[in-house]
């Protein structure tokens, strides 16, 4: 099966939405690619359209949860670690400890680091959402900014309105 792209503009930098006709396969940030045109975006699967769209209303602060079906490809380890990752709920962060210990291997810690930085699906898969035991931003592909974004994103996002004030 091909793959097809598309470069796609977001609030932090653009990127790239890489697919078969089925699934995603791979999803990364990326300053220098040219943006896909509203033609290519058109003849593009509709997998990767709605990958796009689920990724404006993720920015937007309007999606909490991605649809589209993913496909990447690695390691058993990497994928039982990039399962696990999709289990942390949105707006909420775990420790590279906690998701060995969650894969019934608390010794783990630098392992999940590897296959953290190896995860070829970012924000669908979300590595942002590691930190360090800490509470430090450790390493992330696009850079320690963008994880910094991701997660001021979803903070925001997730953060029950407060109720207007009463007059008095």
């Amino acid at each position: 099966m091909p793959d097809y792209h598309l470069t796609i503009p977001s609030p932090l930098s653009p990127y790239t939405i890489t697919g078969t006709e089925k699934a995603i396969t791979r999803l990364k940030f990326t300053r220098d690619a040219a943006l896909s045109t509203e033609k290519e975006r058109e003849a593009a699967p509709a997998v990767l359209r709605q990958c796009a769209q689920e990724l404006a209303e993720y920015f937007a602060g309007e999606r909490k949860a991605f649809t589209v079906p993913l496909a990447p490809k690695g390691t058993e380890f990497q994928q039982r670690d990039w399962a696990e990752l999709q289990r942390i709920p949105f707006g909420e962060t775990r420790s590279y400890g906690e998701i060995a210990m969650a894969l019934g291997n608390p010794a783990a810690s630098r392992a999940v680091g590897l296959a953290n930085n190896r995860n070829p699906i970012s924000i669908l898969i979300p590595c942002h959402r590691v930190i360090g035991a800490n509470g430090s931003l450790t390493g992330y592909a696009a850079g320690c900014d963008i994880k910094r974004a991701l997660l001021n994103l979803e903070a925001e996002a997730a953060a029950p309105e407060l109720p207007f004030p009463q007059a008095a």
